[in-house]
C-alpha cells in the first residue's frame, strides 16, 4: 500500500517561506490526483494545491500566486513551495493521494478539484507568526 511521509514544516515569520516534501512509497508514483491539504485547529481539512485528474495544477483561492506544487517523478516525491506565508496559513499540512488500483481508501475522504483523496500522510506542522 502507498505510504506518504511529509517533511519540511516548521515555524516562520509572516512573509517567510517553507518548502514541504512528500515521499511516496509502496507504488509507482504518478502525477495525477496528488496534492496537499491543511487543517487548522477547529476547522475542516482544506484542499490547498494538487495535480488534478487531468494533470493540471489546482490551487485554493487563498494560496493562489503564493504556493507552488511540483513533483519529481524519479524520486516519487511531491513538493509544496510556500512563499509569502501568512498567519492564516498556520495548520497541519497533509500530503494526500487518491487511492490507486488495489488500494483501499482511508478516512477522511475529501474532494478537491476532480479527485477524491483518501490516502493521507501523518502531517507536518506549519506555524506562521506575525
Amino acid at each position: 500500500q502507498v505510504q506518504l511521509v511529509e517533511s519540511g514544516g516548521g515555524s516562520v515569520q509572516s512573509g517567510g517561506s517553507l518548502k514541504l516534501s512528500c515521499a511516496a512509497t509502496g507504488y509507482s508514483y504518478v502525477k495525477w490526483c496528488m496534492g496537499w491539504f491543511r487543517q487548522a485547529p477547529g476547522k475542516g481539512r482544506e484542499g490547498v494545491a494538487a495535480f488534478d485528474a487531468d494533470g493540471r495544477t489546482k490551487y485554493a483561492d487563498s494560496v493562489q500566486d503564493r504556493f507552488t506544487i511540483s513533483q519529481d517523478n524519479a524520486k516519487n516525491t511531491l513538493y509544496l513551495q510556500m512563499n509569502g506565508l501568512k498567519p492564516e496559513d498556520t495548520a497541519m499540512y497533509y500530503c494526500a493521494a487518491a487511492p490507486r488500483r488495489g488500494e483501499l481508501p482511508s478516512t477522511p475522504v475529501e474532494g478537491f478539484g476532480s479527485c477524491a483523496y483518501a490516502k493521507w500522510g501523518r502531517g507536518t506542522q506549519v506555524t506562521v507568526s506575525s
